[in-house]
């Protein structure tokens, strides 16, 4: 911040100064000491000082932050401090006036802080990576996380004498025992018992995955199966959770042949994994077994969020290898693909992008490109944190301040069964689609031999993304409409990146938009407008899309495979048992 510019804002704030203690100065030198990024991308610290601000922008906040800061200071006063925020929602909160003006001193200078961020002239990402690095702080520095200032948790530990107390340090040594925050409570579930309890078999497997066949539910299945991928950053069973939630069950039951691919968490022996043997020796292979068990010339198939951004890989490989050398195209195996909340085009990457920089990619390169593991762990931390106060802090204060033990939730029991990723495999991917957006490019990715060019996918599509995610914004799953040719069905739903995913109809929750399919423009804000909002699941409009490209109906098999892919083992399988 420019000197006089700051000494300007330091005066106006001394009057205030008697009732905020130092507050707002320590939130000013905050804002100097954070170890932002240098302006341009890199990953090294600026000196803030050298930071330029919108001239208007912080006239503007300083005005805002006076009358803010007047305004706090008169409900003092009066006794009546108003805290909007679900951190301090409890009746302790507002029923200690200092305890309420100390949480309404940390929000006014958070507001604040955060203005700043917004008022630094500086290209995108830079800001993005401010905003960032701020958020962490504060979120971190809320008095709700002391027990010291948090009057709700001492409130519960005079009212349990104590024992409230005790039983947060056991919570404590128990999640540093197994290595994470609770979010539920664990002990209540099991893979296989309580969820993920589809009934099926294990009927294919190599070092990488397990292919599982789903028992029919219907007298008659379509005859062109359907294979779904799911991300290998996490477990299969987010897609067959409880059975009232499962869209495995739910697609058995629309007569869907269903099969599904069950990554093994890869242990030191698959540290050298690469981008290209999932693609060649996983997705490509799990089609050709699954055409081979079905008889079917061809296949359906889904991929969700990376498990999509793989199976496109996949299928531009087998495009490639379609056309052959002289230009002859042969059929596809794959007749329709469906994108849940999936990056096909990396342009915008929303949150994540403030990690990816070429010195950051590099540095992974270097330690995990030749081989080693990206533990599951690291990267469960990673997503957490981008939004600290629902799954981080949240936990802390509950569990460990409060002493209470999170309610069961099997969505949460799975986000915390994470999965391991080889090195090789996470070092392409990082530079190739989040740092480069090489999957876009025609001719620039190679895989398995072949240059990628999605162009050449000239299927049907169904491309589903949810309106709140902040994994793949709707952004980045709309931008999908315009790198693939063929004809394409683009559905929006309402919530996040899993909750907007799973929603099942008989739950008749939360709402979809449909909008034209003949023409998408380039702006997904351009296709809300013209879009319709309808009641409830978006599965009841994909299950009558992917019935149209299904075929006709034959009778369900009453054994798990054929031929030499007999079932090995029962639904789910080993592989998902697997702890990372």
């Amino acid at each position: 911040m420019q000197q006089d510019q700051f000494k300007l804002f330091a005066q106006s704030a001394e009057q205030f100064q008697h009732s905020f203690g130092d507050g707002w100065q320590k939130a000013m030198q905050s804002f100097q000491g954070l170890n932002f990024p240098q302006t341009g991308g890199a990953s090294g610290a600026a000196d803030p000082a050298k930071l330029k601000f919108d001239a208007d922008k912080l006239q503007a906040l300083q005005q805002q932050y006076l009358a803010d800061a007047a305004e706090l200071w008169n409900q003092s006063l009066h006794g009546a401090t108003a805290l909007k925020d679900k951190r301090f929602a409890a009746e302790a909160w507002g029923g200690n006036p200092l305890a309420a003006f100390s949480a309404a001193s940390y929000l006014l200078n958070s507001r604040t802080l955060m203005g700043l961020a917004d008022a630094v002239e500086a290209d995108k990402k830079t800001k993005t990576k401010i905003r960032f690095s701020l958020e962490q702080v504060l979120a971190a520095s809320a008095p709700s996380n002391f027990m010291a200032f948090n009057v709700d948790a001492q409130k519960k530990a005079i009212e349990t004498q104590g024992e409230s107390i005790a039983k947060g340090l056991k919570n404590l040594l128990h999640d540093i025992e197994q290595g994470h925050v609770s979010m539920t409570d664990e002990s209540l579930f099991e893979v296989g018992k309580n969820v993920a309890t589809s009934e099926g078999a294990v009927v294919f497997e190599n070092e990488l995955f397990q292919l599982i066949e789903y028992k029919p539910l219907t007298a008659k299945v379509y005859e062109k199966p359907l294979l779904l991928v799911p991300p290998c950053i996490n477990k299969f069973y987010i897609l067959d959770l409880q059975p009232d939630n499962s869209l495995i069950r739910y697609a058995v039951e629309q007569g869907q042949r269903t099969f599904v691919v069950s990554w093994r968490n890869p242990d030191e022996s698959l540290a050298h994994k690469t981008w290209d043997d999932y693609i060649e020796g996983a997705v490509i292979k799990a089609i050709s077994v699954v055409q081979e068990i079905s008889g079917a010339a061809d296949i359906n198939t889904l991929g969700f969020c990376v498990g999509g951004t793989m199976l496109g890989t996949a299928l531009a490989v087998l495009a490639a290898r379609a056309q052959g050398a002289k230009g002859s195209a042969k059929p596809l195996p794959v007749a329709s693909a469906t994108f849940l909340t999936t990056f096909l085009d990396f342009s915008d990457t929303g949150i994540l992008d403030v990690f990816i920089d070429e010195e950051f990619v590099a540095a992974k390169e270097q330690k995990l490109g030749h081989g080693g593991l990206m533990k599951g762990q690291d990267l469960a931390s990673t997503f957490a944190f981008l939004r600290p106060n629902d799954l981080v802090w949240n936990y802390v204060v509950g569990n460990y301040l409060k002493g209470e033990t999170p309610p069961p939730f099997d969505l949460l029991y799975w986000n915390s069964d994470s999965t391991n990723l080889p090195g090789p495999y996470y070092a392409w991917y990082l530079r190739n689609t989040y740092l480069e957006n090489n999957l876009i490019k025609p001719g620039k990715a190679v895989v398995c031999g072949e240059k990628v060019d999605l162009r050449r996918l000239d299927i049907p599509v169904y491309i589903y993304g949810s309106r709140e995610d902040h994994i793949v914004p709707i952004t980045g799953s709309y931008a999908s409409t315009q790198c693939l040719p063929g004809k394409k069905r683009f559905v929006m739903g309402a919530s996040g990146h899993i909750a907007g995913v799973i929603n099942p109809p008989a739950k008749n929750k939360r709402s979809h938009w449909i909008g034209p399919s003949e023409k998408f423009p380039a702006d997904v804000n351009d296709w809300i407008a013209k879009s319709k909002e309808h009641q409830g699941s978006w599965w009841t409009d994909w299950a009558q899309w992917l019935k149209s490209h299904a075929g006709k109906q034959i009778a369900a098999p009453k054994a798990y495979g054929k031929g030499k892919y007999k079932a090995i083992e029962p639904a789910p399988g080993r592989y998902v048992l697997v702890k990372a």
